[in-house]
């Protein structure tokens, strides 16, 4: 294994350990914070197709950040338990899918993406 994919490599592991923090989060909450930390900090010096993850991976929490605030406020309607139900099923889906780019080692396609 030469010097370029092993760095690729480790920097996959970062990207891996992120969503693996983020899932994890679901349960412990602040690991969360911890890997949108990591995500920050990895992402300048990783090749073009982790950037695609660490973006992704940013963007995710940000959002779901959002939409948790929204079905918390929306709670009294009752409208927010179904945003804050569908909030964590989108978070799984989108970790479940940058994990299983980044076992191939892709880029995701679209990491704006607001849906999946």
């Amino acid at each position: 294994m030469n010097d370029v994919t092993q760095a690729s490599s480790d920097k996959g592991s970062n990207a891996k350990i992120i969503y693996i923090l983020y899932l994890a989060s679901l349960i412990f909450g602040i690991t969360g914070l911890v890997g949108l930390i990591m995500a920050y900090v990895n992402k300048a010096d990783a090749p073009e197709w982790l950037k695609s993850h660490y973006q992704w991976q940013i963007r995710t929490f940000w959002m779901a950040l959002l939409y948790t605030v929204i079905g918390i406020i929306t709670a009294s309607f009752l409208i927010g338990f179904l945003i804050l139900l569908l909030n964590v099923v989108w978070f799984i889906i989108r970790c479940i899918k940058g994990l299983s780019a980044l076992d191939k080692q892709q880029p995701l396609p679209q990491p704006t993406s607001w849906l999946f």
